[in-house]
């Protein structure tokens, strides 16, 4: 699901310079960048699409560096413009970074801080994400990214407010993405707001993609935990978690296994993973609920059992709250489509009492109706972790507080 904020009064007074127009792109590239995410503003921006009823935009494709610029698979490419061509642009695109881990070029930095001054409307997709936070235009803003990266992206810059669900987050004169095919929906939004539903349904069927998609990064995400806790003394008592998610236990149990208090296990887990131990811990149970509802054919009140939740109710609640279905319909949806053939059966359920897990997965280092108008509502009854329209919110690498706003 998309997130409209409100965007702050400064920013919203801020009147594009006038050499600047929206309709003029800058998309900013750099080596080592993803070639399907910096593919994804040049397609939607850089081709003309008029005889479909598409306005067109003018398109600058910047190098953020010295070229050539080496892409996936081992590919140069020479980009026509340099960081100067950024001054003529009213809207700026970051599609992807190369590393989470190094920061980016100063002079890049530089071009983009000058842009938003000049009331350029900044993008950033997928990692772009890194580089608008190490410009500090991210700053007292929610913002998105892929969520394998959004742990990270939080513990970085702890004056963004990060939310990992949301495929993408306009806060105005900034915005973000979630990864790869997000980066479209966002720039069809992008396309919709300067030119209304028409234009960009127009270039969805162009383009053989839905106007909007239903949802947001939940059904993708996997709630383990980064790479780097592996040699934290917490590793062992997350790893017995996830081996004993069939049994009832609560964060104390998990606690006093780590010979901790309450709260200093807590802020332990949040400062590793920016996320709290009980939102970890039922999200867990709901992956664990999302893989016996897949693939055996126990009923959800032996699903309920087996996933350590107390009540049908509880896992109800919590598989509602975080994928936006019932475990019923998310069985029959699953089903539906799937072959006949590759359904389990009463007689070979596909997994036991527990299923083994190993060790973590992948690191928690990685679609909507009409986009929402930010409202800051309290968290829904029984939810387990803070959160804003029952999505939770990291901020600082934690989640967000009670009544914590997360717009600047």
């Amino acid at each position: 699901m998309s997130h409209d904020s409100t965007a702050a009064p400064e920013a919203a007074a801020r009147k594009l310079s006038g050499r600047r127009r929206k309709e003029i792109v800058a998309v900013l590239l750099f080596s080592g960048g993803p070639i399907f995410e910096s593919s994804i503003p040049l397609s939607v921006f850089g081709i003309d699409r008029q005889d479909a009823g598409v306005p067109r935009y003018r398109l600058l494709v910047c190098g953020g560096e010295e070229g050539p610029l080496r892409t996936t698979g081992g590919l140069e490419l020479t980009a026509p413009h340099g960081l100067e061509a950024i001054s003529r642009a009213g809207t700026v695109v970051v599609p992807a970074w190369r590393s989470i881990t190094s920061p980016p070029p100063e002079d890049a930095l530089d071009a983009l801080r000058r842009a938003h001054e000049e009331g350029a409307r900044i993008v950033g997709l997928c990692t772009g994400a890194f580089v608008l936070a190490a410009a500090g235009l991210l700053d007292g803003r929610p913002a998105t990214t892929h969520w394998m990266y959004a742990p990270t992206l939080a513990k970085r810059y702890p004056s963004v407010h990060v939310d990992p669900r949301e495929l993408f987050v306009d806060d105005g004169d900034v915005l973000t993405s979630a990864g790869t095919a997000a980066g479209i929906d966002l720039c069809l939004h992008i396309v919709r707001t300067d030119h209304g539903n028409e234009a960009a349904g127009a270039l969805a069927r162009r383009l053989v993609v839905p106007p909007r998609r239903s949802g947001g990064q939940e059904r993708y995400l996997d709630r383990s935990l980064p790479e780097e806790i592996g040699a934290d003394p917490l590793a062992e008592v997350v790893a017995w978690a996830l081996e004993h998610l069939h049994e009832q236990f609560d964060v104390e149990t998990l606690a006093a296994r780590a010979y901790m208090s309450r709260r200093t296990f807590d802020r332990r887990f949040r400062s590793l993973t920016g996320s709290a131990p009980l939102q970890w811990l039922i999200t867990q149970r709901v992956l664990q609920a999302q893989r016996l509802l897949e693939t055996s054919d126990y009923s959800v009140d032996e699903v309920a059992g087996r996933c350590g939740f107390r009540s049908p109710v509880a896992l109800r609640g919590h598989f509602r709250r975080q994928l936006g279905s019932s475990p019923a319909a998310y069985r029959a949806a699953y089903r539906a489509r799937r072959p006949q053939a590759e359904r389990p059966t009463d007689a070979e359920p596909a997994s036991g009492p527990a299923l083994q897990h190993g060790p973590p997965p992948t690191p928690y280092s990685e679609g909507g109706p009409v986009p929402l108008q930010t409202r800051r509502t309290p968290a829904p009854v029984g939810t387990s972790a803070p959160s804003e329209n029952g999505r939770e919110l990291y901020v600082g690498g934690r989640a967000a507080l009670p009544g914590q706003r997360s717009g600047a």
